[in-house]
């Protein structure tokens, strides 16, 4: 979800993630090989379509919904969110979606963002972000938030985790960085510039998550929970992604 701008700040250029290893859990089984919708049609309309589930616990389509915590010196403000898995390619690390926050003071509309992700699988991607201004200490500090990331301390310190598998830990860790605006315009009053460390939980499919901006309101938390009852949940609007 955007925040408040406060400071204008580009996106750095992308950086590949990293080679596996050889450290392993047992667990429930969560990126297991499934049926996947292309990357090209993660990025189409935005409506409700049938896709074969991707894992036992996420699946494209998959709605969830909760609220953001937004800090500033003055209060504190809860901002509903809704977000929607819209594709997902499991082999090459990547997920996306949309993102709608529904009760910004400074809009006269929810506000919809388009988002890409990072699964941290080792493979792909590791535990440090090696971009968008956030350094291996801010990837520590934001990541350790998640108390499911406290196994898995000793070894990130390390290597970044590259010798780990996680392909049956019990929770999926995630980066997730929105890309544009879907139905206002950047002059709307609210940036885009951070991303989220987010951690999904195989157990009960909730996700928490936090905020990451050098200049804005540190650890802005976000919580959200499954709302579909047989895949059904709530519906966006129909949007178009270019």
């Amino acid at each position: 979800m955007p925040v408040r701008v406060l400071v204008e700040s580009s996106t750095p250029s992308q950086v590949s993630g990293a080679n596996s290893g050889h450290t392993s859990f047992q667990a429930c089984t969560l990126l297991g090989i499934g049926q996947g919708g292309s990357l090209d049609e993660g990025r189409k309309q935005i409506n409700e379509f049938e896709i074969p589930v991707l894992t036992p616990s996420v699946y494209v389509s998959q709605a969830f919904s909760g609220t953001q915590n937004v800090s500033s010196l003055q209060k504190d403000e809860a901002w509903r969110v809704n977000v929607r898995i819209q594709g997902c390619d499991l082999e090459h690390g990547y997920l996306c979606g949309t993102m709608e926050a529904l009760n910004v003071p400074m809009a006269d509309t929810p506000v919809v963002t388009f988002w890409e992700g990072e699964i941290v699988d080792t493979k792909n991607y590791t535990f440090f972000t090696g971009k968008w201004e956030a350094t291996p200490e801010d990837d520590i500090r934001h990541w350790t938030k998640f108390q499911s990331f406290s196994p898995l301390m000793g070894q990130v310190e390390v290597d970044g985790g590259k010798s780990l598998d996680l392909s049956n830990y019990p929770y999926i860790f995630m980066r997730w960085k929105e890309q544009y605006f879907v139905n206002v315009g950047t002059d709307c009053g609210l940036t885009i510039a951070g991303f989220y460390y987010v951690c999904f939980s195989c157990s009960d499919g909730s996700i928490s998550g936090f905020y990451y901006d050098p200049n804005s309101s540190p650890f802005q938390k976000l919580e959200l929970k499954s709302t579909n009852d047989g895949r059904s949940g709530f519906s966006f609007p129909s949007y178009e992604l270019q």
